[in-house]
């Protein structure tokens, strides 16, 4: 089965097919984010307009990669939540024209859900680099989705069946890097930028703290993001001061907290599996982290290829898959 996936949650517009929920034939991604750049975050109308401009070319691109004919097509899967009002409603339109056309069936996907999915997606060895096919995830697991707009722990008993346990009470971990990123004036988007930094920062004498928010799986950033306003704009004009030494103890406390959650979960659950996704998996640190809390517990930690952390279109097409199926089940 051939489900033509697309994605507009926010700055990228995307279309991909993925053939029986897991091998990716195409996965072709156009983003606005230069011009998004120059005014330091997302603006809403530049990311619908480019969207209305672009999906239709980078749908046949993906076709055209996939070598698939409309014909080929078996369903649509769109995103139909969360995300930028103006840029769902791009895809949403397009993708329910499409399918109405085609007569496939239109499947909805949760963008946050979809990114925990990133990691059951397989490439060919060609595209990938890699010469052995990637272990494949089992279920159940625990998945921390982290991103510049979400950051959510799930339980995940099987492809329909996602139980939050916890969430951000205010902003996202990938928020909290770009406010962090630009207070200390290194630009957006901030997520990169502090990661490289903090790699030339490594120190004890500068804490920061995430909030705890002990007996639960929630987290919060909004303090952790004030303390760094504070302590730069405290010493920021003295000798000693160091950006990246203040980058990295940002960042080791936000990973910190975020590994201990995600493997406090996996034991409690008694859950040997833990996949991440969003746009932060892509982080050096928070890889390192995980992987060492985990091998202590004989936990697996996967994370999605570099190009499947960001958002995409296998990633709604792969879980629109089993929707699919789960839709004629029923």
């Amino acid at each position: 089965m051939n489900i033509l996936g697309i994605e507009t949650s926010c700055d990228e517009t995307a279309a991909a097919v993925v053939r029986n929920g897991t091998f990716v034939l195409s996965n072709i991604v156009a983003s606005s984010l230069k011009e998004h750049a120059q005014h330091g975050g997302i603006i809403p109308e530049i990311a619908s307009r480019r969207q209305l401009e672009f999906i239709h070319a980078i749908t046949e691109r993906s076709l055209a990669k996939a070598g698939l004919k409309l014909k080929n097509i078996d369903a649509v899967a769109v995103t139909n939540q969360p995300g930028l009002i103006g840029s769902l409603l791009v895809g949403i339109s397009f993708a329910r024209g499409l399918s109405f056309a085609i007569n496939r069936p239109l499947i909805d996907v949760n963008h946050i859900e979809a990114h925990a999915y990133a990691n059951f997606l397989e490439f060919s060895g060609t595209q990938t680099g890699e010469k052995k096919p990637r272990k494949k995830p089992e279920l159940p697991a625990i998945a921390l989705v982290v991103s510049g707009g979400h950051t959510n722990l799930y339980h995940i008993k099987a492809f329909d069946r996602f139980r939050l346990l916890g969430q951000t009470l205010d902003d996202a971990t990938g928020e909290a890097f770009d406010k962090v990123a630009k207070i200390l004036g290194l630009g957006y988007p901030g997520g990169p930028a502090i990661d490289r930094l903090a790699k030339k920062g490594a120190n004890t004498t500068i804490r920061f703290k995430s909030a705890a928010l002990p007996d639960t799986y929630d987290f919060s950033f909004s303090g952790i993001k004030t303390a760094v306003l504070y302590h730069h704009r405290d010493h920021e004009h003295h000798k000693e001061f160091s950006t990246a030494k203040t980058a990295y103890s940002f960042q080791d406390s936000v990973v910190s907290i975020l590994a201990k959650k995600s493997i406090s979960a996996c034991r409690k659950l008694k859950i040997k599996t833990l996949v991440v996704g969003g746009g932060v998996a892509a982080n050096t640190a928070l890889r390192a982290k995980l992987n060492d809390e985990a091998s202590r517990y004989d936990i697996n930690v996967y994370f999605p290829l570099l190009s499947l952390c960001t958002d995409n279109a296998a990633m709604i097409a792969g879980l629109g898959f089993h929707r699919r199926n789960e839709r004629s089940a029923q």
